[in-house]
């Protein structure tokens, strides 16, 4: 008689759910949110609650993502690992911890920060681990565009974690982030084509042709510079951020027009790996800008939006 091996999971299993390499990037951009809405140093209190419940809000929309797609990720190489597609993590286990850690987080941020950052978690949990995972992933090839509104967010709840209200400048920082999410992933897509084909998934490059991605990534890459530069024209920022801006952003443009040129196959995965390091730096400039050079015309800014809200 064969005895069946059970496979026990472990802690690093389910962290491996929460996806904490995305979740870093989240908290980077929601932190500098926090310290662009005020000119001041934030309260320890805000910065401890607000990023440990969007920490635990969107590891809670990451495992949900990781459950719904595991049929999914067992089948390409990049993700056959997984514990939910290994079958380490249950389907049960997997949405009993989603839901703590979900409802955990948005209790830290209603009672800890302010009730409109946790309906805004909230929405973007939703956006993310139900309306993307469960439908546009599989729906169109628009997916990524779309439901990167979702993803956009973390710096639009540090700023209202610190105003307790929806202002310009947090929006904003969601515009720069929705903007990167396209050629971000369109990037990894053209690696992973076909992949993704394999298993159904409507990715631009699928549905579209990979010259057709190629051009987008582009056009996007360019709407993104455009979007960087904006905090410095309405006086959010200074000449240490245009300046950062102005270079990340000649760095990834060149990337997308290696990509379009079609001519080093490496491309994809280093357009892929820029984007972000890109997104990431270019938020640390708007950080330094703020902090060490503030410009007369950021601080008239955060006045001028302290007034209005």
């Amino acid at each position: 008689m064969t005895e069946m091996t059970v496979i026990q999971a472990s802690w690093r299993d389910y962290l491996e759910m929460t996806k904490p390499r995305v979740v870093l990037l989240m908290l980077l951009c929601a932190a500098v949110g926090m310290f662009l809405a005020t000119p001041g140093m934030v309260p320890i209190d805000v910065i401890v609650f607000g990023l440990t419940g969007v920490t635990l809000v969107a590891g809670s929309a990451a495992v949900v993502n990781h459950i719904a797609d595991s049929h999914i990720d067992a089948r390409m190489a990049r993700t056959e690992s997984r514990p939910a597609a290994m079958g380490r993590v249950s389907n049960f286990q997997g949405l009993v911890f989603s839901a703590l850690t979900g409802i955990a987080g948005l209790l830290i941020l209603w009672f800890f920060v302010n009730p409109l950052t946790a309906w805004l978690n909230l929405a973007s949990w939703i956006g993310y681990g139900l309306i993307y995972t469960l439908y546009l992933k599989r729906a169109t090839p628009q997916n990524i565009v779309i439901g990167g509104l979702f993803g956009a967010a973390p710096p639009l709840f540090g700023w209202t974690a610190v105003t307790n209200s929806i202002d310009a400048g947090g929006l904003l920082l969601v515009l720069i982030i929705f903007a990167w999410t396209p050629p971000h992933f369109w990037a990894l897509a053209l690696e992973r084509k076909d992949e993704y084909a394999e298993v159904g998934i409507p990715m631009l490059p699928v549905t579209h042709g990979e010259k057709f991605t190629r051009l987008h990534i582009l056009l996007y890459t360019v709407v993104l510079v455009i979007s960087s530069v904006l905090p410095f024209l309405i006086g959010m920022s200074g000449l240490l951020y245009l300046a950062g801006a102005l270079g990340l952003g000649a760095g990834f443009i060149y990337w997308a027009i290696v990509l379009v040129q079609a001519r080093n196959p490496k491309a994809p995965m280093e357009t892929f790996r820029y984007s972000i390091v890109y997104l990431g730096v270019l938020f640390l400039f708007l950080l330094a800008d703020h902090y060490v050079f503030v410009p007369e015309e950021a601080l008239q800014f955060i006045e001028w939006q302290s007034i209005s809200a």
